[in-house]
């Protein structure tokens, strides 16, 4: 099966380990992938901010550059959601609009597709440690992926997963809105750290980067000794 790698910006920019570990599960789980160098950032924070003709030639490029994509897996939920929104974006758009149909139709966020896609709910990986899991926002709330990341990591051998609570609240990321309303961000992701310190786990699992660089940095400026991990990171553990 050929799959091509959307990256995401952060991932590119930020956590290229995420990247890392995205191949080289999808490698162990049989997939062929191809990245496309031409791949840029898919226009979410330009259009969230309100700029949405500006956003839409961003976004045309990403539907060209995944134009002849098998499956188009990324390891954010909230960047696949954003391509799950391009055919309400160009209704109506005779050049566009089809295109942005099959695009959509054919992305998936990384836990999605290993598990409705591949059919796969054991990876074989193994991570000893006490863990909580971070649901973000769009992955669950847009993109409606709520189960797939709890059933993998239920499988991985030596990890004990607790609960997090208030999981469903935000973290205060939300893309340009952290930068916008810094302080209410601030108190947000606040709440959130001390949640997972009450836990007690040693990690934080995660399937956002946005989410987990806004949460590690908290974490990080606390000085708490908690790891922050992307899920793709955890499952590639063997």
């Amino acid at each position: 099966m050929k799959v091509t790698l959307f990256a995401t910006c952060l991932v590119d920019l930020f956590q290229s380990n995420v990247g890392k570990a995205t191949v080289e599960l999808l490698e162990r789980l049989g997939c062929e992938i191809d990245f496309p160098e031409s791949q840029i950032c898919c226009g979410q924070p330009a259009y969230n901010s309100g700029y949405t003709k500006d956003s839409k030639e961003a976004m045309k490029k990403m539907i060209e550059t995944f134009a002849d994509a098998e499956y188009i897996v990324t390891p954010s939920g909230s960047c696949a959601a954003m391509f799950k929104e391009y055919p309400v974006l160009f209704q109506g758009d005779a050049e566009w609009e089809e295109k942005a149909v099959s695009l959509a139709a054919r992305t998936y966020e990384l836990t999605q597709f290993i598990v409705d896609v591949l059919k796969v709910t054991d990876v074989g990986a193994t991570f000893k440690g006490k863990a909580t899991y971070h649901t973000s926002c769009h992955m669950t709330r847009l993109l409606k992926v709520k189960e797939s990341p709890s059933i993998l990591l239920s499988h991985v051998k030596g990890l004990e997963m607790t609960p997090l609570p208030d999981a469903q609240n935000c973290c205060g990321f939300g893309g340009t809105f952290s930068v916008k309303m810094g302080d209410i961000s601030g108190q947000m992701v606040e709440e959130k750290v001390c949640n997972i310190q009450d836990t007690g786990a040693d990690f934080l699992i995660g399937g956002d980067a946005g989410c987990l660089m806004n949460i590690g940095g908290r974490i990080q400026r606390k000085g708490e000794p908690i790891q922050v991990l992307h899920i793709a990171e955890v499952l590639n553990s063997i």
